[in-house]
């Protein structure tokens, strides 16, 4: 529920009340013997901090999602890893280059 900044406008009483967005505006002074009328505020909003490394996607896979992804790398990492070591390419050569007639008139 959102905290709303209230300040009166006879005695400049100052206060918070915690309402539901849907609850009309207060009207009257909380305070002892001041019947002035009030005023809400304008505030700023609270901001919001994420600390740590992130959020992201995958942090709320289901348990099926990542058995199903774990067992797929592993059976790719293999296969891969092993063609990768077993053959390199040669360097290629430059082609000769072709000799042209000339055709000098």
């Amino acid at each position: 529920m959102p905290t709303y900044d209230y300040e009166c406008q006879k005695c400049g009483h100052q206060f918070e009340a915690k309402q539901s967005m849907k609850d009309p505006h207060l009207t009257d002074c909380p305070q002892e013997g001041c019947p002035g009328p009030i005023k809400r505020k304008i505030g700023l909003g609270a901001g919001l901090i994420f600390k740590g490394s992130g959020f992201y996607i995958t942090d709320y896979r289901s348990d099926s999602y990542k058995a199903a992804a774990k067992k797929d790398s592993e059976g790719s990492s293999s296969s891969t890893s092993s063609s990768t070591t077993a053959s390199t390419p040669a360097p290629a050569s430059p082609a000769p280059a072709a000799a042209k007639p000339s055709t000098a008139a």
